[in-house]
């Protein structure tokens, strides 16, 4: 087998990538009416995410690729290699969006990765490991409250039937869904164990973009914290009851949205505390009635495990004086919580080596946000390639955009390492 100095120079098909990419975005694609531009809501297990993952499926096939699908419903393709035993390197990510999504979240680590294979194909490459290509169920953990939940069941993090039983917002099961959509595959859900797992991706923020890095050699993943907190209160007349003898639970809502944003300024500026309340739900809703009841989010993020877990107790000591204080019930409960995740140093050495060989300048980054690779790092070494993004790296949004340059870069990045790691003994 060649050694890593001695492979042979391919590069992906930038524009090709990038038609794909395009094709994908149409599938849910909506006009988001703040910014007139075209988004992307192909939320888990709906319909549009039947169709997106149908049409990577045909890409797969068609690249000739052999495909399975487990009982979560992450999907595989599976390139052989010349010593079929071997442990497989796995790459790849996904293709579920939040309901306000850009092209590119998860995406590029998909179709990079289908690029990869469509590369070595056209040039008559044989890797020495098999490669296996994933996509992963709800990611983002918009609809069934826990993300990465494909690969946190592949990896053994959460029961296969404690995914299943999870609900949606409508009392929609996770089970259900799969079937429904033609993806509650047959495969055991931990038959899949690589010997490395890389992932391509957006950055996501403003960092790389900011200091002129064209790769992002991504060090580890912070802790993240999701709760759900429920505040209630009691339905009145907005007219007829006095300000003292009320028990709002819209008021309650609202200083917890303000006191999330003071824990996390009060940790300071750079690689702090990230505080977040994405979700609220007031009910009855109405113009004029006193809110009765309201459901709430706190997403808290931070690269220490310890600091992330002082916030959480300093949230929880806030929770109890409210309710006191605002006369409302208040309980709350977990929804996902992740430790600190580090990444392997072998395969961040390998990433920052074939950024060099490409001439890409690379800084080293912790990610922000959650991935599939933190899951995967139970099981095998991991990394993570980061490619930045305009408009301060937004995403999450319609104005979300990696350009076709910044996009090639990383698919030809993950070239070089998943060769690397393919040739490995």
């Amino acid at each position: 087998m060649a050694k890593t100095a001695e492979l042979s120079r391919v590069c992906v098909d930038g524009r090709r990538l990038y038609r794909s990419l395009a094709e994908l975005a149409r599938v849910g694609a909506y006009r988001d009416e703040a910014t007139a531009l075209r988004g992307v809501n192909r939320l888990a297990l709906t319909e549009a995410d039947g169709r997106g993952r149908r049409l990577v499926v045909g890409w797969f096939r068609r690249a000739g690729l052999h495909v399975a699908v487990d009982r979560i419903g992450n999907v595989y393709a599976r390139r052989e290699g010349a010593e079929p035993a071997l442990a497989p390197v796995l790459f790849g990510s996904h293709i579920d969006s939040v309901p306000t999504a850009g092209a590119f979240d998860g995406c590029l680590g998909v179709l990079g990765a289908l690029e990869v294979v469509r590369t070595l194909g056209e040039n008559r490459i044989r890797t020495r490991r098999p490669l296996v290509i994933g996509f992963f169920t709800e990611e983002e953990g918009c609809r069934f409250g826990t993300d990465m939940l494909g690969s946190a069941v592949a990896t053994g993090r959460i029961p296969l039937a404690k995914a299943y039983a999870l609900r949606d917002r409508a009392g929609l099961a996770v089970v259900d869904e799969l079937r429904k959509i033609g993806f509650l595959g047959p495969r055991d859900v931990r038959a899949v164990r690589p010997h490395a797992y890389v992932e391509c991706h957006i950055e996501q923020g403003p960092i790389l973009r900011r200091r002129g890095a064209e790769i992002g050699v991504v060090s580890g993943v912070q802790a993240i914290s999701w709760r759900e907190v429920l505040f209630e209160g009691r339905a009145a007349h907005a007219g007829t009851t006095p300000m003292d003898l009320r028990a709002d639970a819209g008021l309650a809502a609202a200083r917890l949205m303000v006191e999330v944003r003071r824990l996390a300024e009060s940790d300071g500026r750079g690689a702090g505390l990230r505080g977040t309340v994405g979700s609220l739900r007031l009910e009855p809703n109405m113009v004029n009635v006193v809110g009765g009841r309201a459901t709430c989010t706190v997403d808290l993020r931070h690269p220490s495990d310890a600091r992330l877990a002082g916030a959480e107790r300093r949230l929880d000591s806030f929770l109890r004086r409210l309710g006191r204080q605002d006369g409302v019930g208040v309980t709350w409960r977990q929804t996902a919580r992740t430790p600190y995740v580090p990444f392997d140093e072998r395969v961040q050495a390998a990433v920052a080596r074939a950024a060099d060989r490409l001439g890409l300048r690379a800084e080293a980054i912790v990610s922000g946000a959650g991935h599939d690779a933190q899951e995967w790092s139970r099981l095998c070494k991991t990394a993570m390639i980061f490619v930045p993004g305009e408009y301060d790296g937004i995403s999450h949004n319609p104005r979300e955009l990696s350009t076709p340059k910044q996009c090639a870069d990383g698919a030809n990045v993950l070239l070089e390492v998943v060769r690397e790691l393919a040739e490995e003994p």
